[in-house]
């Protein structure tokens, strides 16, 4: 993971760089965007631990899945150098979540990420 990829520089282009990445079909650039502990509760109802075990999940994840849209971002909640983000699912699944962190370079990196809420 070191190619040198453009960085969130507010948590709202995190979903924008994922779908672009995730559509290019770069495993590795999606799990940039995570944190190396952060949690990805995918597959629905287990937890994934670890930007490693995410980028399995993910590789594997774009085999599956593929035309990523950007989805509509709901306000994003700050504390600090935390902040909560969501989203509008743009294929009916409810909707996502992530904590992110600001970075020491003041880039942003998912800590939690929970893609499908179903309602």
């Amino acid at each position: 993971m070191t190619q040198n990829r453009e960085r969130a520089t507010e948590p709202e282009a995190l979903a924008r760089l994922f779908a672009q990445r995730a559509n290019a079909g770069d495993a590795e650039g999606l799990a940039a965007l995570y944190e190396e502990d952060a949690v990805l509760a995918y597959p629905p109802g287990s937890a994934t631990v670890g930007r490693e075990a995410i980028l399995k999940v993910l590789e594997e994840m774009l085999k599956h899945l593929s035309d990523f849209k950007v989805e509509e971002a709901l306000p994003t909640v700050y504390h600090g150098d935390l902040a909560l983000t969501s989203t509008k699912s743009a294929d009916n699944t409810g909707g996502r979540t992530q904590v992110v962190r600001r970075q020491p370079d003041g880039s942003w990196l998912r800590i939690i990420d929970r893609p499908e809420i179903r309602g």
